[in-house]
């Protein structure tokens, strides 16, 4: 039987990269953000008190469609043992995965918040001639306006962000694995152990010299060009932010996961003690 499990997180933290990496793996299909998630959600919000058809479903017959959904999307993929499925608001929907699939688990990419909003700065520069549709006329004005339009509960990083935040302090946080995109870039054979570790499956050997992954005719739509780019090679390089020295900041402090109370959630993140880096 095919097992399901989810890749989920913050946008520019690696998602598209593990997802290039996992797919080396003959046993499994991974890509990048998937339409199921929103599919489902729209079914549901058909079949649910607010449908002109409410009457005519129970709990078991809107979970059967649900999967059915997922089953029929899915279904020129048998050939892999495992799948992931990829989209940042799965980890809003875990009540829902439960019933669904059982015994999945969801990796969450990860970044500080501060490189993030600074990736995705760095992608607008690059663009000057080509305003995309991540931003309107009001909200594309300055740097500052662009992050808080992102970073809003609405918005794309703020979205994942709180599904992110919820999950990770919420009933089924021990099926959550977050893993840092400077340690996966750092040190791609290590953490693609402990992720097998954590999905409990065998080690595959990855050539992390030539990971391919490219979704450029999607990129092209939303006019960002190279947001779903990934680099052949695995690693880390280091450069100055582009951010103000203060949205930076600001942005840096909401890495809520370096908090490990309250939680039940694997982790796989630098860990600041006494000026050190551990990985955990």
């Amino acid at each position: 039987m095919q097992q399901v499990h989810f890749i989920s997180g913050l946008p520019r933290s690696g998602s598209t990269l593990l997802a290039g990496i996992l797919r080396q793996n003959p046993a499994f299909y991974a890509s990048m953000s998937s339409p199921v998630a929103p599919l489902i959600n729209n079914c549901l919000e058909q079949m649910g008190a607010g449908g002109e058809f409410y009457t005519f479903f129970d709990d078991q017959k809107r979970k059967e469609m649900c999967r059915a959904l997922f089953d029929a999307y899915y279904r020129d993929k048998k050939q892999h043992q495992v799948l992931f499925d990829t989209n940042r608001i799965w980890t809003a929907r875990m009540h829902q995965l439960t019933e669904l699939f059982g015994d999945y688990k969801i990796i969450c990419c990860v970044r500080n918040p501060a490189w993030i909003m600074d990736s995705f700065e760095k992608i607008y520069r690059k663009n000057p001639f080509d305003y995309s549709r991540m931003f309107n006329p009001q909200n594309r004005q300055t740097v500052y306006s662009r992050c808080e339009s992102m970073m809003n509960t609405s918005g794309t990083v703020g979205s994942a962000w709180t599904a992110l935040k919820e999950a990770y302090y919420g009933e089924y946080s021990d099926r959550l694995l977050l893993i840092d995109y400077d340690l996966l870039t750092q040190y791609p054979e290590r953490s693609m152990q402990l992720i097998y570790q954590f999905l409990d499956e065998d080690i595959y050997e990855h050539d992390f010299d030539n990971v391919a992954y490219d979704a450029n005719e999607f990129d092209q739509q939303l006019g960002v060009a190279g947001l779903h780019t990934v680099k052949k090679k695995v690693e880390f390089k280091a450069r100055r932010s582009i951010l103000p020295p203060d949205l930076f900041q600001q942005y840096s402090e909401m890495a809520f996961w370096q908090d490990t109370q309250g939680t039940a959630a694997n982790i796989i993140a630098a860990k600041q003690e006494s000026n050190k880096s551990n990985i955990l």
